[in-house]
């Protein structure tokens, strides 16, 4: 490109003003598709959303679109070959599926009828995710207008499902299907957010998890525990004593083996999580608690994004009623989850628990331990060519302004692409903490998103290079 940084910067921003207002009188035609995947009564409206966003994309320029079936809610793949031969392939994943909303929830507006308020887009969907997927499809178009291209410098592919919203019960199975389709050199993730409207951040990783449900069996009915309690054993105790079990003093997870791989934080990690204008009376107030308890030695942010972890999630048995009822109860039940992080592998984890549990339950209690499908943890390292060219170019969207670094302390499908697809995966998110993800009143920042759009329109430039240093 012949164009200096700053005419390159005036040729994007130009673009972008240009259309603006088209752009977002499209997403809000998308917003308006009610494509809520957790409510059997709007799979037609998920299918529409799908529909709607596939010819969307091939009026954008997008040579090949499809629309891709699983066994329940479709996805969008697009594609549009480079004009370089060599050039690098970049694959985008979003959903287009949004959390259920109604107007009595609490919402100030029509959840899906999106309303513009001081700068803001209220609907549900505006960040989570169709908003942050939408961006996309003006930065190629700025991508193109401000270097004189016909085609992307990387070969740009998309992957948006409809069913994220319902914990990607069909994606690693999608992913797996097409592993040759969907083959890449990097993945940009755009389902996640900013530290805030005045500090941008780009995340490094999310963690997995892992999850169980275990029944304890004692007697073959409830008993009186006058006649056989102290003689026999009490599920309800053995329930409490597992619970009991799962930390040591310093909070830290005391199953043999679970820490057995664990990436840790570097000090030069540490030290850039340290920077973060971090208010923990603020976050206590979002978290609705009291006192923050975790790890020893690690800071909050240090125990949620790169610490792993396990938790109650839920714990029954015997009598729940009014009054007293003495019993040694039949049964009792225990739901349990463990987040993970890099290094940690959700089988090796499950090995783990079982041996573990095997040891504590004591001989006249039946158990049954069932997991359910786990989600990997996945992390780049902050020295990649690639993640340096994004916070490069979100930089030059906020006018020079520094980009951190953060992780989510969540799990997502994004571990399922770098896993399968053996490709590094990075985030690229907008949205802030007040958007309001999943709750009423959802909305996006209007100029914020357009530095989403004005990141992309940079980053595709940007990445050729660096992924090709990358892979030196």
């Amino acid at each position: 490109m012949s164009e200096t940084p700053d005419s390159a910067v005036h040729a994007v921003r130009t673009y972008i003003e240009q259309h603006r207002e088209t752009f977002l009188g499209d997403l809000a035609e998308w917003l308006r598709i009610p494509s809520v995947s957790a409510q059997p009564e709007r799979a037609g409206d998920v299918r529409r959303s799908a529909e709607w966003l596939a010819a969307h994309l091939a009026k954008t320029g997008f040579p090949t679109v499809e629309i891709w079936e699983t066994p329940g809610a479709p996805a969008v793949f697009a594609e549009w070959p480079s004009e370089d031969p060599d050039a690098p392939t970049v694959l985008v994943y979003g959903h287009h599926d949004v959390q259920p909303a109604a107007r009595e929830d609490g919402w100030r507006t029509e959840p899906f009828e999106p309303t513009v308020i001081d700068g803001r887009m209220y609907a549900r969907g505006a960040a989570d995710d169709k908003g942050q997927v939408f961006f996309h499809t003006l930065g190629v178009r700025a991508h193109l207008a401000a270097t004189g291209r016909t085609a992307p410098a990387v070969r740009l592919k998309l992957l948006i499902e409809g069913e994220e919203e319902s914990g990607s019960p069909h994606f690693r199975a999608l992913v797996e299907d097409h592993a040759g389709r969907l083959a890449a050199d990097a993945v940009i993730v755009s389902d996640t957010g900013m530290w805030s409207e005045t500090t941008p951040t780009v995340c490094t990783g999310m963690r997995g998890v892992a999850d169980c449900e275990i029944a304890l069996y004692g007697p073959d009915q409830d008993i009186h525990s006058g006649s056989f309690g102290g003689a026999v054993p009490n599920p309800a105790t053995v329930a409490g004593r597992i619970v009991a079990a799962l930390h040591d003093a310093d909070e830290r997870v005391a199953i043999p083996g679970f820490y057995d791989g664990v990436t840790e934080l570097t000090e030069a990690e540490r030290a850039l999580v340290a920077e973060l204008p971090f208010d923990e009376a603020a976050w206590l107030r979002t978290a609705k608690s009291h006192g923050t308890l975790g790890e020893a030695g690690f800071s909050t942010l240090e125990r949620v994004w790169a610490r792993p972890t396990a938790e109650v999630n839920g714990i029954g048995g015997g009598y729940q009623g009014p009054g007293g009822k003495t019993i040694v109860p039949a049964s009792a039940q225990l739901k349990l989850s463990f987040r993970l992080v890099a290094g940690q592998d959700p089988d090796a984890i499950e090995r783990a628990v079982r041996d573990w549990l095997a040891g504590l339950v004591p001989a006249g209690i039946r158990y049954e331990i069932v997991f359910g499908a786990p989600t990997r943890p996945c992390l780049t390292p902050l020295g990649h060519p690639a993640l340096t060219a994004l916070a490069g170019a979100m930089s030059r969207a906020f006018d020079g302004a520094t980009v951190r670094y953060t992780r989510e302390g969540g799990s997502g499908p994004a571990a399922d692409l770098q896993d399968v697809l053996g490709a590094p995966v990075l985030f690229l998110g907008i949205s802030v903490p007040s958007d309001g993800w999943h709750a009423p009143d959802e909305k996006i920042e209007l100029d914020l998103l357009m530095k989403g759009v004005e990141t992309t329109a940079y980053l595709w430039g940007d990445l050729p290079a660096a992924l090709h240093d990358a892979q030196r």
